[in-house]
């Protein structure tokens, strides 16, 4: 009979490397202290990497570099899709994802419907923030982002140049949609949504 390393091991490199892991991941393959350990040793002979409290990386190896890592945002997404969890980019991650900022922010911050948590990843952290319904009720994911990062920015800090790239950055989005998710939106927000999609329709 194989053991619960063996088969531990077997799953992971079965897998691409980049490939975040869980304990959950293994059920069915031993007991949850039996698990634990063979992660433990598979983290010792450097077959994987412990980026958090319960959370394994199967590293992708560079000659030079070594091991590399996967973005925080990756990782925060790998981990909603383990929770079967929505989440929204808020505040500076929001600016981020949509390349507003080059600023790669320290704290990593999302709306869930799932549980909400703090996870520290090397010298960042990410922190998912339960949230009501309503903020899941956006249809589109361009528009949805661009809510959160006005949200962040203020009414005062949105100046010609950010609308000209939000302009931009909604041609990529549905109008229709745009205009179901200003509804949900602040006023002011709203009123912002709807002139981009009218220069967007001109």
């Amino acid at each position: 009979m194989k053991s619960v390393d063996y088969h531990v091991f077997n799953k992971i490199t079965k897998n691409k490397r980049g490939k975040l892991f869980f304990p959950n991941d293994f059920i069915g393959l031993g007991s949850d202290e039996s698990i634990r350990k063979s992660l433990s040793k598979l983290e010792k002979e450097n077959v994987l990497e412990r980026l958090a409290q319960g959370i394994y990386l199967y590293p992708k190896q560079h000659p030079v570099y070594g091991s590399l890592y996967p973005s925080t945002e990756e990782i925060a997404e790998q981990i909603a899709r383990r929770d079967h969890a929505h989440i929204i980019p808020t505040g500076s991650a929001a600016l981020h994802k949509l390349r507003l900022t080059t600023q790669i922010p320290m704290n990593m911050v999302y709306l869930t419907d799932g549980a909400p948590r703090k996870i520290k990843v090397g010298k960042q952290k990410i922190t998912f923030k339960a949230a009501v319904a309503k903020k899941f009720a956006t249809k589109g994911k361009i528009s949805t982002l661009v809510i959160q990062a006005l949200q962040e920015l203020g009414q005062k800090g949105v100046d010609d140049k950010i609308k000209k790239q939000l302009e931009a950055i909604l041609t990529t989005e549905d109008p229709k949609l745009i205009k179901h998710d200003a509804k949900l939106a602040p006023a002011w927000i709203a009123k912002v949504l709807n002139e981009l999609t009218e220069l967007k329709n001109d």
